[in-house]
């Protein structure tokens, strides 16, 4: 069974237990990367054409003027061609209660139909928001399995919860 892991992150500035930190690796890159390790699934990352700030609260405003305006900013790399994968694993950190925008650009972009998809997303507090909602909206000939909301200041240690998660489908 072919799987792919689709994620977006976003290293530079970030909030984390309650501070602003510079993150070399952005948190749902390391998420992406664990699944990738347990899997073995092939690994896309959905990247803006014109990348967010690196500074925190630029990117804050960024984002947020993105998902006011329902932006579907390009992307830099051509979508993959998804038509071999049963499983797609869709990692995002948690941008105003759902996925960034580049998000919804690949999940428009993508012919998902008849695809099992596996939410996971990083957080600092807001958990899944209602980015499973906006899936399921988006892919109704999908089938979205159950979400993972990990805490993007303890991802280095989610490896076991993630473990867990996968066993669980």
């Amino acid at each position: 069974m072919a799987e792919l892991i689709a994620y977006f992150s976003r290293p530079g500035e970030n909030y984390v237990n309650g501070n602003i930190v510079n993150l070399e690796v952005g948190n749902t890159e390391i998420a992406a990367k664990m699944i990738q390790e347990i899997t073995g699934a092939d690994l896309y990352k959905i990247e803006p054409l014109l990348e967010y700030s690196r500074d925190y609260s630029e990117c804050l405003e960024e984002t947020k003027a993105d998902q006011r305006r329902q932006a579907r900013p390009a992307l830099k790399h051509p979508l993959p061609d998804v038509k071999k994968y049963e499983v797609i694993y869709l990692g995002f950190p948690n941008y105003w209660g759902t996925m960034p925008m580049p998000v919804f650009t690949f999940l428009e972009g993508c012919r998902l139909e008849g695809k099992r998809i596996y939410p996971f997303c990083t957080h600092e507090g807001s958990g899944m928001g209602h980015s499973l909602e906006d899936i399921k909206r988006m892919c109704p000939d999908s089938e979205i399995k159950n979400g993972l909301a990990l805490s993007g200041a303890g991802v280095h240690f989610a490896k076991e919860a993630i473990t867990e998660w996968l066993k669980g489908e």
